[in-house]
């Protein structure tokens, strides 16, 4: 299983590129609030950008959190599959979420990144990537408050 991450930070110019990208072609709309990425600034232009998107956590918080089993974890391990037809919009979800990674739209529907990675090829600097799960890094595991699997 792949999953995404924001790897090279550094060379983000703050295009947001990528977000429509993902609104676009991932959740067939074009808002801000539709996309399972978002950039945002680390404080003002010259200090940088950061990536929010989903660590896919292994287990989700988020999905622990759901009243209807809408947020659900994937089978290959870590980040979730969100199915909206039986999402009841009430935002439990993005509550949960540890790094606020789930934005709600203006019906209060849920986007999260399904690590699909199509919002890559867009980005200009090369700044996002997927990896392997099995590498995963310690930032979910820290931020997910997660313990590092033995191996």
């Amino acid at each position: 299983m792949k999953v995404h991450r924001a790897a090279r930070m550094e060379r983000c110019i703050g295009c947001h590129a990528c977000s429509l990208a993902c609104a676009r072609l991932v959740h067939k709309t074009i808002s801000w609030n539709a996309s399972g990425i978002r950039i945002k600034s680390s404080g003002g232009v010259t200090s940088g950008y950061q990536a929010v998107l989903c660590l896919a956590c292994d287990p989700p918080p988020c999905a622990a959190a759901c009243p209807t089993g809408a947020m659900t974890p994937r089978k290959s391990g870590g980040g979730v599959l969100h199915k909206r037809s039986i999402c009841i919009r009430c935002g439990k979800c993005a509550e949960a979420c540890p790094v606020g990674a789930i934005a709600l739209d203006d019906q209060r529907a849920p986007h999260v990144c399904i690590h699909c990675g199509r919002c890559i090829e867009f980005c200009p600097h090369g700044c996002l990537e997927l990896f392997d799960a099995e590498e995963k890094h310690s930032l979910c595991q820290e931020a997910c408050h997660v313990p590092p699997v033995a191996g």
